[in-house]
């Protein structure tokens, strides 16, 4: 019987993910005069890394690689608070499962990120904690972030459960020995989910299931 629920956020629990591939494809593009390709950038992603390594790869300095990095928090900030992030029967379904179960969300989003997206949106009141990329050492795909998780709650492996979205964040909770359901994402479609426990196409199936 599980007791816990581990929550990805991006893609997850909102649509964001698609606006953070966005903001970094317009300012490398602009910036460096790049093209950020989705499958390049996807490979990058599910390894834990950063899109600007195709500036680094293309012999961009470090001091200008942060400056378009502080441009691309700038407008991903801007397109997370004026572009429609909602995902169909999120808080009806986490009402329900909160009845039953302990929930946290666990994200590599930077805790400013992340409270410009949930604010007045209500899906926090469900959870007992947040952790952000500020609060573990190392990102998904290690398993540090759902061990932190684990160690808040005073929970064992066997008695939880992540909900994720990404190949990144699947290998994280496996790594962790965490069960793992994985929501489909079309941003996310092709990425390997051989190892998930469960996979379903909505967020609403977690009811039939947990």
């Amino acid at each position: 019987m599980k007791k816990y629920i581990l929550f990805d956020n991006d893609g997850v629990l909102v649509h964001t993910e698609p606006l953070y591939y966005e903001a970094n494809k317009i300012i490398l593009k602009k910036e460096l005069n790049l093209d950020l390709e989705f499958e390049y950038y996807m490979n990058i992603m599910s390894k834990g890394g950063s899109a600007f390594e195709l500036a680094f790869s293309n012999g961009v300095s470090k001091s200008v690689v942060e400056a378009c990095r502080t441009k691309r928090d700038s407008l991903y900030q801007e397109l997370i608070t004026t572009k429609d992030i909602a995902i169909k029967d999120v808080k009806t379904v986490l009402k329900e499962l909160a009845k039953k179960y302990k929930m946290a969300i666990v994200t590599t989003s930077r805790r400013v990120d992340f409270e410009l997206i949930h604010k007045n949106r209500g899906i926090v009141d469900f959870m007992d904690f947040v952790l952000c990329e500020e609060d573990y050492e190392r990102a998904k795909p290690y398993p540090d972030p759902y061990l932190k998780a684990l160690e808040i709650f005073g929970a064992r492996a066997e008695d939880a459960v992540v909900v994720e979205d990404s190949n990144r964040g699947l290998v994280a909770a496996k790594s962790a020995n965490i069960d793992c359901i994985v929501v489909e994402n079309e941003f996310t479609l092709t990425q390997d989910f051989s190892q998930a426990d469960f996979y379903i196409k909505r967020f609403d199936e977690l009811l039939k299931i947990l």
